[in-house]
């Protein structure tokens, strides 16, 4: 609500504005004015539009008033005009009533006439036994009948309604006792036409006196097989089944040559016998498996025969499916009707074996269960076959085979629980393919006098496109189970595990590959480490050593190059080895002590070297000039980047102290005390002059814009410094192999120098500690991130010598397989990101890599 205090108040808040009321009181004053005039206007234009309506108003009442009796006479004279017109009419509905009611009964005695007719010319007929004559008789009376259902409270017509209904039993009785009595008498042939005709009568009468006339005829034809095979044990064994089927085959020889002509074709007489048999034969089958599995004498189903009989079963069933599933049976939409028509006769007997086909899951476990040990044993090609870069260890297709098979097989017998005990058996065995089979051909393999030999390189290709090939087939063997399994199971099919341990065997191949070039380039790295660094006193070109190196590299990369048909494996190869070389840098440097400052600019120009020799390295087979994928140069130029921050930090004096802190702080950019003095020892400062350093480095470290920083850096944590000649301290054993200690590759327990007796054992422990390509820490260290972005090493310790030897058989199947399977998901994320669908053939590497 207003309130004109406040107002005021509002105006005169202070008492300077004191001195303005004359001037707001004549501003209000004139306001009222203006006011008063308005509402004297509006006033007045009120006033005459009053008197405006009210005038209006006056009007309309004297229309309405006009208005009412017009209506009212109107009414009056429509009411007059519907009496006379139906005065008119009256006479007219009489008359039409009288007609429709007279054709009634003169069309009901028509009908009458003629179903008295029909019924005692159908009687004289039944009598000669005139069945087609009959048949067509019937159909007429049993319409005309129908016509006469409300006047049945007529006696004269109730009696005829009970005539006809007695004369048609008496026609169905007639017709079954001729059948009876024809084939009891075996005068089916010179009766056949009279039969055919009775089969029409019998159609008219309906479908129950049909089925009546399917029933009796298969009972009597199956009488004799219920006889022989029921009543004697010998003749109704599993052992027998053959004779069984034989039988049922002469019996639908007969049908065909002499009964078929007696039955109308749209009864499908011989399909309804088919499935009579059938059905009997199953209650048979599941009787007799019952006794088999309830001996006295303890002995269980043979599983041979259980095979056998259920082969011939299947057999059986297919072919009573080829012969009855026609295209008498589709369905008016032509174009759907052969991919809808579901199958007839399939699992009709062989139903009655289903609960017992675990014993078959069972025999096929016991033939994969020796198949395995078989695979493991034969050479990785035949002797007289040459080698070729796309070609896989042909057990891997055999045992594939077999699973298809397998499938198909058990398809026909079972789409629920049993295919899913299969599918599980699958899993089992493509578990035991991977580790016995795939594994083994990568591991330590005995020779001769030797304790055991490094797999041959065409014997590594061999089995990285096997693990390739069976991983695409795991990912199809599953889909192929979900679309044949149940609705209800199919959530129970999973073989991406199995699918993820081949992936597993890929990349323990890979990293197999690029040990191969570890070794090679190994002398490099010694000379490296002899270089006198602390004695250099300019930067020349770049150092002799690394052109050795590079050239060893892309010797042996181009002979692996070559033989890797798929550009995801080449492009893992590749990032692999490049990892590698960069984490080798890494560990070397730490054992090149004291480097000085121009010795740091030298490596530096080093690492630039050593940088664009490996841009190169994935078209090194390519045609001259060809660009390298942008993905690559970047994957390379991080792996590169991650010397930088050492080899910066390594150029800067450490006088003045400031600068060296500093340089530190910004390259390496952590807080901790013994990285730092990691970095002093490396360029040579004596214990003594690193107490001010340090003392200094933690100063500036509290400071607050260093709080942010983290406490070790990944990069520098899990190494140590020595140097030629370097007594005491922690260090790092020299040796290409130790650079799975530091490294992001993924062999984290390599021995420290390269030793074929343990090069098989290296790949297996690579499996059992769960490591992968790109430095998946073994399991249950944690894994942190370094400036450049890639993982860091796992901070453990280089296990001893003695880890070594423990064979493939003593360690832990679950945990071997578990592993694979983590080591495939990690390189199967990252080698999915080097271009198109993973598995789906050679392509060049996505630019994005």
């Amino acid at each position: 609500e207003y309130n004109p205090i406040d107002h005021l108040n509002t105006i005169f808040a202070h008492p300077s504005t004191l001195s303005s009321i004359a001037k707001t009181s004549y501003a209000l004053d004139k306001y009222q004015d203006e006011l008063d005039v308005e509402i004297a206007g509006l006033v007045r234009h009120q006033s005459a539009s009053d008197v405006e309506s009210i005038k209006s108003i006056r009007a309309a009442k004297d229309d309405l008033a006009e208005l009412f009796p017009k209506v009212e006479d109107v009414r009056s004279r429509a009411m007059q005009t519907e009496e006379a017109i139906t005065e008119m009419t009256a006479d007219i509905k009489r008359l039409d009533n009288t007609k429709r009611n007279l054709t009634l009964s003169m069309t009901a005695l028509k009908r009458l006439q003629m179903l008295t007719t029909a019924y005692e010319q159908l009687r004289g007929l039944s009598s000669s036994r005139q069945y087609k004559e009959c048949a067509q008789l019937l159909q007429a009376v049993i319409q005309l009948m129908a016509h006469f259902k409300s006047y049945r409270s007529i006696d004269q017509i109730a009696i005829l309604s009970r005539n006809v209904s007695d004369l048609q039993r008496e026609l169905l009785e007639q017709v079954c006792e001729d059948f009876e009595l024809t084939f009891a008498k075996a005068e089916v042939a010179q009766r056949r036409g009279v039969l055919a005709e009775a089969c029409l009568v019998m159609d008219a009468l309906g479908d129950n006196a049909r089925s009546r006339l399917i029933t009796w005829y298969c009972n009597t034809q199956l009488r004799e097989y219920r006889q022989v095979f029921r009543g004697n044990e010998e003749a109704g064994s599993l052992d027998n089944i053959s004779r069984r089927y034989a039988w049922f085959r002469r019996m639908l020889k007969t049908y065909d040559d002499e009964h078929a002509v007696m039955f109308p074709a749209n009864w499908r007489m011989n399909e309804m016998l088919a499935n009579a048999f059938c059905e009997g034969t199953r209650e048979d089958f599941k009787g007799i498996l019952l006794k088999s599995v309830r001996r006295a004498d303890g002995l269980s189903l043979d599983v041979d025969l259980l095979l056998s009989c259920l082969q011939e079963t299947l057999d059986f069933e297919h072919s009573l499916e080829k012969r009855f599933n026609n295209a008498s049976r589709a369905s008016i939409d032509t174009l759907s009707s052969d991919s809808e028509k579901a199958p007839v006769f399939s699992q009709a007997i062989s139903e009655a074996f289903e609960p017992y086909l675990s014993v078959w899951v069972e025999a096929q476990d016991k033939k994969l269960s020796n198949m395995i040990p078989q695979y493991r044993q034969q050479p990785l090609r035949p002797p007289d076959e040459e080698f070729s870069p796309q070609m896989v260890v042909p057990s891997s297709i055999e045992l594939f085979n077999f699973y298809r098979l397998t499938l198909a097989q058990c398809a026909k017998l079972s789409t629920g629980a049993r295919l899913v005990e299969l599918s599980s058996v699958f899993a089992k065995y493509l578990d035991q393919y991977a580790q016995q089979v795939l594994l083994f051909y990568v591991s330590e393999r005995p020779s001769g006098q030797t304790p055991s030999k490094s797999p041959q390189l065409e014997d590594s290709i061999l089995v990285l496109n096997t693990a390739d090939y069976c991983f695409n087939t795991c990912t199809q063997l599953e889909e192929k189970i979900k679309s044949r399994i149940d609705e209800g199971f199919k959530a129970s099919i999973d073989l991406q595990s199995q699918a993820d341990a081949f992936m597993g065997i890929a990349s323990a191949t890979v990293r197999a590959l690029v040990r191969r070039v570890e070794v090679d380039i190994e002398p490099t790295w010694r000379e490296m480490r002899n270089t006198g660094w602390s004695k250099m006193e300019s930067v020349g070109d770049q150092s002799s050593w690394v052109a050795e190196m590079l050239k060893l590299i892309k010797r042996r990369a181009a002979e692996v190059l070559s033989m890797l048909h798929k550009q995801q494996y080449a492009r893992a190869f590749c990032d692999n080895l490049v990892d590698s070389v960069a984490n080798a840098f890494i560990v070397n440097i730490f054992q090149c002590k004291p480097v000085s400052e121009v010795g740091a600019e030298q490596m530096l120009l080093d690492t630039y070297a050593m940088k664009k020799g490996l841009e190169d390295l994935l078209n090194i087979n390519a045609p001259p000039n060809s660009p390298s994928p942008a993905g690559y140069i970047r994957r390379v130029g991080q792996s590169m980047s991650r010397l930088d921050p050492i080899l910066k930090t390594l150029q800067v004096r450490p006088s003045p102290p400031e600068a060296l802190v500093q340089a530190y702080l910004i390259h390496i950019a952590d807080k901790s005390d013994a990285n730092f003095r990691k970095i002093l020892d490396l360029k040579g400062l004596r214990k003594q002059d690193q107490s001010h350093l340090i003392e200094l480095f933690q100063a500036h470290r509290a400071s607050p814009r260093n709080e942010k920083l983290p406490p070790s850096s990944a990069l520098l944590a899990p190494l140590a410094v020595t140097g030629l000649g370097a007594a005491g301290g922690p260090t790092i054993a020299s040796g290409i192999g130790n650079l799975s200690t530091a490294a992001t590759l993924g062999t984290a327990n390599l021995p420290a120098r390269f030793d074929p007796s343990t090069f098989g054992s290296a790949i297996m422990n690579a499996a059992r500690d769960g490591v992968d390509r790109l430095g998946t820490p073994t399991l249950g260290s944690t894994p942190s991130q370094t400036p450049s972005g890639a993982m860091s090493p796992p901070t453990q310790q280089q296990p001893s010598r003695a880890s070594f030897e423990l064979s493939p058989a003593a360690m832990g199947a679950t945990n071997l397989n578990e592993n694979l399977r983590n080591i495939g998901k990690f390189f199967k994320r990252d080698i999915g990101g080097f271009g198109g669908r993973f598995g789906s053939g050679s392509k060049p590497a996505d630019e994005t890599g």
